[in-house]
C-alpha cells in the first residue's frame, strides 16, 4: 500500500472513531439525574472519563487501521470493518441507554454485547496484526471496569 493511501485510511479510521466518541459524548448527560445517583467509593472522578475514552478511541483507530492494512483480501477487510462498526454502534447504544433513557439495568445487559464485540474485534484483528489486537486490551479492561461500575449503580440506586 502506498504511504498516501495508508495516511488516508488512517485518517478515515480517526474520523469514524472520533465521530463515534462525539456522539457518545453528546449523549452523556451529567445533569441532575446522573448527579443524584449514588456512586461507589471506587468510581474514578468524572474528569478521568474523557482522558480514558480519548485514549481508547485513539488506540481503536490505530487498531482498526492496522488490522485493515494487514488483511490481504477485500473480504477480510470487510470483516474487520463490519466488526469495528458493530462495536462502535454498541458503544453509542450503551450511552443512550444509560444517560438518555436513564436505564442502567438495560445498559448493563447491552454491555455484555459491547464486551463481546471487543473480544470479536480482538480475534479478528489478531488474525492480521497482533499489535492491532493488543491495542484493544485497554478498551476491554475499561469496559470490564465500567461493567462493575454499572452494576454498582444498579445496586446502589435500583430498581430502574
Amino acid at each position: 500500500m502506498s504511504l498516501k493511501r495508508d495516511a488516508l485510511i488512517l485518517s478515515v479510521a480517526f474520523v469514524i472513531s472520533f465521530t463515534t466518541a462525539g456522539i457518545g459524548s453528546a449523549l452523556t448527560d451529567l445533569g441532575p439525574w446522573y448527579q443524584a445517583l449514588k456512586q461507589p467509593d471506587w468510581k474514578p472522578p468524572d474528569t478521568a472519563f474523557g482522558v480514558i475514552w480519548s485514549t481508547i478511541f485513539t488506540l481503536g483507530a490505530f487498531s482498526g487501521w492496522l488490522a485493515w492494512r494487514q488483511a490481504p483480501l477485500l473480504r477480510e477487510r470487510l470483516v474487520v470493518l463490519v466488526v469495528f462498526l458493530i462495536n462502535l454502534c454498541l458503544n453509542v447504544l450503551w450511552s443512550w441507554l444509560f444517560f438518555v433513557q436513564h436505564r442502567p439495568d438495560w445498559a448493563l445487559v447491552e454491555l455484555y454485547f459491547l464486551w463481546a464485540s471487543i473480544v470479536a474485534m480482538m480475534v479478528v484483528s489478531w488474525r492480521h496484526s497482533r499489535v492491532a489486537a493488543v491495542l484493544l486490551v485497554p478498551y476491554l479492561a475499561w469496559v470490564t471496569t465500567a461493567g462493575f461500575l454499572n452494576q454498582a449503580n444498579i445496586q446502589l440506586n435500583g430498581p430502574f
